[in-house]
């Protein structure tokens, strides 16, 4: 699948055999909620929920426009987003914490102005929060519409305690521990949210200008169509998106098909792998 192979990129599998085929200590287990929510091909739309979202923070706008590449280079940064979750999900204690402290080094070298001319600096606990929040929320939210295996209530605390363990190795300081903890977190940042230029740029590139073949667009529209689907009516707003007729039922349905036809084609021997094991 183009889109697969785009996110998780050339070095594919070289990464997953080291994920998966490393003998060590990990810190989850496939019984853990964390593997379940971050196996499933919803992830794809999380994934995209959670960039629109968090664009509408206008300090981790102006780092993500000045520093990550998205439109240079936007699969580098979905591979290495893909890769840190797979890695510190699934990956050996000793490779996760290795990841993590690279992060941690490049986050103290990023900084930067906004165009209002508020700095920014990429380990700033305020700033690492929300983004966490935001990709949190957005992953939770897109397997319950559209997971294989929707959580129960208490897996889904479970959840957001065990992504929240790895946003504290990253410097997210008291990082939620339930879903109410999450949801109280994410409405503390609504008074700095906003639909600015950049973020309204961003939207419109993760939309309708993805750099793919052709063929692969109406697939990848579906996704999208999911993401937007379940982004809170306030953050579609300030991005300027319109639904279109049939509101969020059409576009919840596109989502539904899309993950449905990413699960299908996600035939890869390490995720097969992961799903024995799970199933085991």
């Amino acid at each position: 699948m183009a889109l697969q192979s785009r996110v998780a990129g050339a070095e594919a599998g070289e990464r997953a055999d080291r994920i998966w085929g490393s003998a060590g200590e990990r810190w989850f287990s496939p019984a853990d909620p964390i593997w379940q929510v971050h196996l499933d091909a919803a992830m794809f739309v999380g994934g995209l929920r959670a960039l629109l979202l968090q664009s509408l923070h206008p300090l981790a706008m102006a780092g993500v426009s000045d520093h990550s590449g998205y439109r240079g280079d936007p699969w580098g940064r979905l591979q290495r987003t893909s890769n840190f979750i797979s890695t510190t999900t699934f990956g050996t204690v000793e490779d996760a914490e290795r990841l993590l402290a690279r992060i941690r080094g490049i986050h103290r070298r990023v900084r930067g102005s906004a165009p209002d001319g508020r700095g920014y600096r990429a380990d700033d606990p305020h700033l690492l929060s929300w983004v966490h929040a935001a990709e949190a929320d957005s992953f939770l939210e897109c397997h319950t519409r559209y997971g294989a295996q929707p959580l129960s209530a208490a897996d889904a605390d479970v959840y957001v305690a065990q992504i929240g363990s790895i946003a504290a190795r990253l410097g997210v300081p008291e990082p939620p521990s339930t879903v109410r903890g999450l949801r109280e977190v994410l409405a503390s940042y609504e008074p700095e949210l906003e639909g600015s230029d950049l973020a309204r740029d961003a939207a419109r590139f993760v939309m309708f200008e993805p750099p793919m073949p052709v063929a692969v667009r109406p697939g990848y529209a579906l996704l999208v169509s999911g993401a937007v689907a379940s982004l809170p009516s306030p953050a579609r707003a300030m991005l300027g998106i319109r639904l279109p007729p049939g509101g969020p039922t059409v576009l919840n349905a596109g989502g539904r098909a899309g993950a449905a036809a990413v699960r299908w084609m996600l035939s890869d021997p390490p995720v097969q792998r992961a799903r024995s094991l799970r199933a085991g």
